[in-house]
């Protein structure tokens, strides 16, 4: 693939670990069962890249390290602008100069995900400062026009087994998920600013489909989604692919949210199902 890789401005964007956040008691699931057990923030020592995403007893469970800067409007930027396969560096406490990479971003909380070894996260503490060289949107495929790209780092997509042929971008998923299945998050004007839900509440049907196996950083492709200028576009024969940043949720019309990193309306997008798939493979 062509691209303006050089031409892409790579930025300073910064935010800090931010705190879990619990609103309310209980969170009630599709069948109105309350549970009472964590959700979104902090840093997760018991969830990383890899990890399939139904494995823990929480909600909307964020792998790794969830940052976001503490001033509204900067964190529009800081999400926008972070993209996954970015290299984040700890700039204050104990971890100071330790690196580590963007995996994930999360709509509605707005918080950056990112992934550091685990002996990185015992030295880290909520409020350290993590400073991300943004690089990634304003990415063009010169050969492939009719296809946006968005949310990945131009190395991380360079590094990538995908390949054109006949016309079509042949990209490797570790699943393909029905376009009907897409919920919390649909009609979201930004393909930047965050992700969107695979709804799980028949688990019969997901346990069928085998989208029970997905794992944190799985590539996966969304069917008849054309995410160009927005989120969740139903459209016949259109292609996103996505990458899996949180874990499955409970409540109705949620699930383990996907990252938009490539879309078109047209049928310019082949996937090719190879489960191996996962961000891990392929960060330095």
């Amino acid at each position: 693939m062509v691209t303006n890789k050089g031409r892409v401005v790579k930025i300073s964007v910064t935010g800090e670990i931010s705190h879990p956040l619990k609103r309310l008691p209980f969170r009630l699931d599709g069948e109105g069962v309350p549970h009472a057990f964590p959700g979104t923030g902090g840093i997760t020592y018991n969830f990383t890249l890899g990890d399939n995403a139904f494995s823990l007893a929480g909600d909307h469970v964020e792998p790794d390290v969830s940052t976001k800067n503490s001033d509204k409007d900067k964190n529009i930027a800081y999400v926008s602008y972070s993209c996954i396969g970015n290299e984040a560096a700890v700039i204050s406490g104990d971890a100071k100069g330790s690196k580590g990479h963007v995996i994930g971003k999360h709509g509605g909380i707005d918080h950056i995900m990112i992934h550091f070894d685990g002996e990185t996260k015992e030295k880290l503490v909520i409020g350290d400062k993590i400073q991300v060289k943004a690089w990634g949107q304003g990415l063009i495929l010169e050969d492939s026009p009719g296809v946006k790209v968005y949310n990945i780092d131009p190395e991380l997509l360079e590094g990538l087994p995908v390949s054109i042929k006949s016309g079509q971008i042949v990209f490797p998923v570790a699943a393909s998920i029905p376009g009907y299945l897409m919920g919390s998050g649909v009609g979201s004007g930004n393909p930047t600013g965050g992700d969107y839900d695979l709804i799980t509440h028949d688990k019969q049907l997901v346990s069928r489909l085998g989208l029970d196996k997905l794992r944190i950083g799985d590539f996966v492709a969304i069917e008849n989604h054309n995410n160009s200028y927005g989120i969740g576009g139903y459209k016949e024969g259109a292609i996103s692919i996505g990458v899996i940043a949180h874990s499955d949720c409970i409540s109705t019309g949620h699930g383990p949210g996907v990252v938009v990193i490539m879309t078109s309306p047209d049928s310019l997008i082949k996937p090719e199902l190879n489960e191996e798939m996962n961000l891990k493979t392929f960060l330095k």
